[in-house]
């Protein structure tokens, strides 16, 4: 991790790592993260002398391209120091580190939080077979070759992270970047042709610059709002307000954290049927599954009736870091012998 764990904003990865270790400290592990030092864990012992990326932006202005790498370079010098003295190791990020624990004959795993079908990861599969790889979804696990594939754990977060209920206020809420693999596009379209208020939360996307200001940015006034980044606590409200979180994205995705940050709240999922949205959605249930805008257009009324306190119990029976740390660490007995 070369971004604060947990982090501040929008960031995926480091959020399902710092709920990851945490939940497995609270279960009575001996947890260490390799991490920036503006990383904050309880009870998690964090190895990293070196500021986050984004701190580093803060201090230096806009980063070199190859400052990320040199980030990298000191966290591996910490692992190859450390490395030997742990039962398992479990790899987040970078693929450099694979090579380390390789060498050193640790006992590996990785969990890509991205899709797994694109050249660098089928190499990446090919060149480490003792590395064992936890799927993120069912979807994701079919572009992991078998001999790789340790199992499939959702994701999780902690059931107190966010409070059931809210105001019910009339709007639309799409929370991702800006790209498009999101899609946020189908979401304005939604919101204009059903005449509700669309609230999009987000960074632009650094590799897609451009999609915002020529995809977004046009449609924005009154009605259609972009508010920027959200922290966890600014997200209570911004989902648990809606109406339903729009879920329209264009991709493979492998997991889809927000959607079950919404279900955490009791606000139904509007999702296209790409990637994972299959696995974490009932549909029906806990939002619906659709395959264009004029389709979730005309299921609009299905949503208004869905019940919030369905929605609540489903993500508490099937989504919470708990069950995420159980499982992960139950993989980990069974192949880091």
């Amino acid at each position: 991790m070369i971004y604060p764990v947990p982090p501040k904003t929008y960031g995926g990865t480091e959020r399902v790592v710092a709920d990851l270790a945490t939940a497995q400290a609270k279960a009575g592990h001996e947890v260490t993260v390799f991490a920036p030092c503006d990383s904050r864990l309880t009870d998690v012992e964090i190895v990293g002398s070196y500021r986050s990326a984004s701190a580093s932006s803060d201090t230096y202005g806009k980063l070199t391209p190859g400052f990320p790498a040199e980030l990298e370079a000191e966290q591996l010098a910490d692992l190859v120091t450390r490395a030997a003295q742990f039962d398992v190791v479990h790899l987040h990020g970078s693929a450099h580190a694979s090579g380390v624990c390789a060498a050193l004959g640790v006992p590996t795993f990785r969990t890509v939080h991205w899709r797994a079908d694109e050249p660098d990861h089928v190499r990446h599969f090919k060149s480490f077979p003792k590395e064992r790889v936890i799927a993120i979804s069912r979807r994701q696990a079919l572009d992991v070759p078998r001999a790789n594939l340790a199992g499939v754990v959702h994701h999780g977060i902690p059931l107190d992270r966010y409070a059931f209920g809210g105001s019910g206020t009339d709007y639309l809420a799409f929370l991702g970047r800006m790209t498009d693999q999101k899609r946020p596009d189908r979401a304005i379209a939604l919101a204009r042709q059903s005449g509700l208020t669309l609230k999009l939360a987000g960074p632009v996307d650094p590799g897609n610059p451009t999609y915002f200001d020529d995809v977004v940015k046009p449609h924005l006034d009154a009605a259609i709002q972009h508010v920027g980044n959200v922290t966890d606590d600014q997200k209570q409200g911004f989902l648990s307000n809606a109406l339903a979180l729009m879920f329209p994205i264009d991709w493979p995705e492998p997991f889809g954290l927000v959607m079950i940050e919404a279900m955490a709240c009791g606000t139904p999922v509007i999702g296209w049927d790409e990637g994972s949205v299959r696995e974490i959605v009932d549909d029906g249930v806990t939002g619906i599954i659709v395959n264009s805008v004029e389709e979730a257009l005309d299921r609009l009324p299905e949503v208004r009736d869905l019940d919030p306190a369905i929605i609540r119990k489903t993500f508490e029976q099937r989504f919470s870091a708990d069950r995420m740390a159980r499982e992960i660490t139950d993989l980990y007995r069974q192949f880091g012998a």
